[in-house]
This record gives structure tokens, sequence and C-alpha cells, in this order.
């Protein structure tokens, strides 16, 4: 089926002409332009053949605006389209930064959701995971560090350091693993404010090299949702906290005096509406906004270079990748989609419940790390009862000051239903919990009935989260499974195709669709602008087998 074009004056009809010194025609029909568009490597030349649209990759055009051409050994051009592979995408100084091909980031999702193989296989495709390390121990964290350095050599892989405001021992303590197993990139997630932890990462090492300019071998991105956070990590470390870590010894003279030559972060991720720890902000209103704060931060303290900002947070389609980059971000960053991927630290009882989630299946709920504070992630609602259950508890924690103060129905519900145990030997297993942790807790809370509330409806909170990682199936209601609206529009896309099966999705399978579907969408968008009615089908990315993509990144047409 040929489209018709009914304005001969559409785009550049008349203004230009296409032509072939070989004499091969341009192709019509609508398999015609979805190849031609998928063809990035080359041009694209969308011309009127007899009144239908015709495209070719190849010829060459003549373009002069205001003057009449005659058509005779040529096409009136209607369009015209550059080349644009995937790698031309984002920031080339973030790319090179970080040491990767394309600018597509796999997100921390926490309790190794984000595992070593999915980080093992972004590193492999030539983008960058950050492992999931949130939510583990510091020795399960180690574990994988030494599985990534082993197995990625000199491929880069980062790890996540997740702001800690109840637990300041525990980030202590992954920053002190970073610094000693030379962990060189983090993903700051989740702060409110700078702490010592994450500057003494930041500050150790810094140093000038032979030609004076001054070097930061750790390197932060940070994922910050808030501009007044935003404007920390965009700010040089904080004085106070440098003048802190040199009188304790946690920095040198050298490093201290640096601090004012480097911005916190080398990086950072525009967190819009996402999984897990989220303010559900508007990526078209956030981006904009902080590549603007950052333009603004960057001529205060006069950097040698603009920061590199990325969006995070809806990036679940080709239409929404592509919005992203066309408005300005340096990378992309993707969460809610990877822990539907076979490589994700999840069960298949969770990956399959993610497949079948739609865009309005996720809420807020109760956060188990920022619980006192009122803090929330976003999760799935669908097929489990987590979010409903979380937020009772926290209503029992605000209204009430100790457990015993709990209405009988009530307390009922919580040692049945949720901890199915009494409350007296739940706070025994916590305590076992907080021994090895952070036993400050424990003292608290025996002086503080509430605070021992708190700690005990937290264990539930925790525990859930790792209930779908350890396949828990009689908890399968009570599954924590962090994800934004993101998922349910990749359903909604992969709907009817291979990537609607979870065995299909691959990481590298979903990252080059959105990828290679930007590309191609952004050229369809680059012909529409002028003027080209191109046809419905052809303006759409379809999944595509990842074999197919890589025949087509080959092909010199």
């Amino acid at each position: 089926m040929n489209a018709r074009i009914d304005r001969c004056s559409a785009g550049l009809s008349g203004c230009g002409i296409w032509n072939n010194e070989k004499g091969a025609a341009p192709e019509t029909g609508v398999d015609a332009v979805s190849v031609a568009l998928k063809n990035l490597s080359r041009p694209v030349f969308a011309v009127n053949v007899n009144g239908c649209l015709g495209v070719a990759n190849h010829g060459q055009a003549c373009i002069s605006i205001g003057k009449n051409h005659d058509a005779e050994g040529g096409f009136p051009l209607l369009g015209y389209a550059p080349p644009l592979l995937p790698e031309n995408f984002g920031d080339p100084y973030f790319k090179e930064l970080i040491g990767i091909r394309y600018a597509y980031v796999a997100g921390a999702m926490a309790n190794g959701i984000t595992s070593v193989a999915m980080v093992e296989a972004a590193a492999r495709a030539g983008m960058v995971g950050f492992f999931g390390a949130a939510g583990l121990a510091p020795a399960e964290v180690e574990t994988a560090i030494d599985q990534l350095h082993q197995r990625l050599g000199d491929l880069p892989f980062g790890m996540n350091l997740i702001h800690s405001p109840g637990d300041s021992l525990l980030e202590e303590a992954v920053v002190d693993l970073y610094l000693r197993k030379n962990v060189r990139l983090i993903s700051a997630s989740a702060f409110m404010r700078l702490t010592p932890y994450i500057v003494r990462y930041r500050l150790t090492g810094i140093h000038k090299d032979t030609t004076g300019r001054v070097v930061a071998p750790n390197r932060i991105v940070a994922k910050v949702s808030r501009v007044e956070v935003a404007a920390r990590f965009f700010a040089p470390p904080p004085e106070k906290l440098v003048a802190q870590l040199l009188d304790q010894g946690k920095i040198t003279a050298e490093e201290a005096a640096l601090a004012s030559a480097i911005p916190m972060a080398d990086a950072l991720t525009a967190e819009a509406d996402s999984g897990g720890h989220t303010d559900n902000r508007p990526a078209l209103g956030l981006l904009p906004t902080m590549t603007a704060l950052r333009d603004e931060m960057c001529r205060t303290h006069a950097y040698d270079r603009p920061i590199p900002v990325g969006l995070g947070g809806g990036i679940a389609t080709p239409e929404s990748a592509a919005a992203a980059f066309a408005m300005g971000a340096a990378y992309v960053l993707t969460g809610s989609v990877n822990q539907s991927c076979v490589e994700a630290g999840v069960t298949d009882m969770v990956r399959q419940m993610l497949v079948e989630a739609g865009q309005a299946d996720v809420t807020m709920a109760p956060a188990a790390d920022m619980f006192e504070m009122g803090g929330k992630v976003q999760v799935l609602k669908r097929g489990t009862m987590f979010a409903m259950r979380a937020s009772k508890l926290y209503e029992l924690y605000v209204r009430y000051n100790r457990f015993d103060q709990v209405p009988e129905k009530d307390r009922e519900m919580v040692e049945k239903t949720l901890l199915r145990c009494s409350f007296d030997h739940a706070w025994e297993e916590t305590k076992t919990f907080f021994q090895a942790r952070d036993p400050r807790q424990i003292e608290r809370a025996e002086k503080d009935p509430r605070h021992m509330m708190a700690l005990v409806f937290r264990s539930y909170l925790g525990r859930s989260s790792m209930w779908g990682v350890t396949g828990e199936a009689d908890r399968k209601v009570d599954f924590q499974i962090w994800c934004g609206p993101a998922i349910g529009a990749f359903n909604e896309w992969a709907k009817g195709s291979f990537l609607e099966a979870m065995e299909n999705r691959t990481f590298v399978t979903v990252a080059m669709n959105l990828l290679f579907g930007a590309a191609v969408v952004t050229r369809a968008v680059w012909l529409g602008l002028q003027g080209v009615d191109l046809p419905v089908e052809a303006r759409r990315f379809a999944p595509t087998p990842l074999a197919e993509i890589e025949a087509y990144m080959k092909r010199q047409v």
C-alpha cells in the first residue's frame, strides 16, 4: 500500500530535487518507509513519486529554498533526515567519562535486583549498570564487587550508595568497603543531605596531575528529585564537612585543599516518577529545571565543563527515550523495566506480576528506611496487599506510643497476618538483627516503646522487599515490589510481541529496543516536522529481536 500525498507543497516539495546517478528510483509503500527509517547509518530522503510518498537511503539532494526546480531526471524532495545511530544519543563527555558506547544506565535497584548478571550484561553491551547494594549486608556487597572485578576487568561498572539516615554506621561501612575495594563509580541515591561518608568517598585520592588539572578518581552519579538536593551535588563539598574529615584524619591536607575545585557529583540523574524512593515528579518539568540549575551552578563555581544531567523515571518506550534525548538528557536511566528482565535478582513470581502490570497498577507506601520520617516508596499495587498493610502499620505508629496501646483487633491483625508471630517474639528477632547491625537501636528501643514499635513494624517492611527475591510463595500477597508506571507503559508497548513474555526480556534486548527505536522514532519526527506525512505504521517502532537490530546496525545500504 502506497501513501498518497494530498499536498504537493508539503515539506520541501518544489524547493528541492532528489536524484540518483545510478538511476535507481525511490521505493514506495509502508514497508519501504519503515526499512528506510531503520537504516540508521544512512540518510533518509522522502520524495514525491507521482503523488505517492517515496523513500531512499541513497542518492543526493539539492535544496534551495524559494527557487523552483525542474524535476526532470529527479523527484521533488519532501524532506530529509540525516543518519542517527544509537551511540549518537547523549553527552559525549559523559560517555567518555564512564567509558561507555551508549548513553544508557541501568539504575541501582536495591537488594541486588540490579544484579551482578545485569551489571555484567550492561558493561559488555557498551552501557553501564549500578549494582543494587542497598538493603544488603556489607559482606554480600563485597562478594558482588569481587565478582564484578573478576568478570569485567577494565569494563565499567558502578555500585549503589544509598543514604541511610537511620543507620549511619551502615553507610559508613559501605563507604569504607568501596574505598578498600577500589570502587571508582557509585550511584548516590535517596540523599536528603550530604553526609561525611559520601564526602570522604568523593575526596579520597583527589590530586593534581602533571598538567595541574585536579583529578578526582572516585566518581559519583547522583540520583535526585529535588532541586535543593541537586544544588548540594552541583556544589563543591561543604567546607564544614571537609574540615570535620580533616580533623578526624579521614582525608589529607591536600585532599581538603583541593575540595573546592570540584563538584560533589560528576553527573546527576533527574529522577522523575519512578519505582522505589520517588517524589513523583513529571519528567517534562523536572529535567529542564535541573539543567537550568546546573548551568547556574557551573557559572557560579566556574567549572571547566558542564555537569552532565541525565533522566530517569518513565523511560520505558522508544518514544520516551527519544523525548528524553530531545530535551537534552545526557543519558537515560532505566529501573522498573529492568526488574522484569531475566537477569534481575527476583523470582519468576515477581517477574510475572510485573509483566501483567498496567500504568495505574502502582501506588505509594511507607518506606522501611525512612519509616519514622514518613518517607514513601512507589510499589506495585496489583496482586499484592503490601501497600495497604504497610500504610496501616504507619497509621498505628503515628497514633499510638506503644504496641500495647493499639486496640486489640488491630494488634491481632498485626500479629497473626503481618508478623505471623507475637509482637514480643518479633522484637526478639529484631533485636538479633540490630545486635549485628547497630546495637544503639536496641538501647534506644528499650527506653522508648514507640521506637521499639517502629523497629518491629520496619521489620515487616524490610523483609517484604526480600520475599520476592527469595521466592517466599506463602508471602506473595505481602511482596514489596518497587516499580513506577514505566512498567505499565513498557507492557502496553510490548503487548502482542515477543517481548510480552518475561523469558524474552533480556536486559540488552530491552535496552537496544529502546535505543534503536528512539533513533527510528526521532528520524520519523524530523521528517514530520518538515511536513512529510508518514504512514502511521512507519512512525512507530515495534519490539524487534536483538539479532535483527544488530543486523540493521551493521548494514550499509
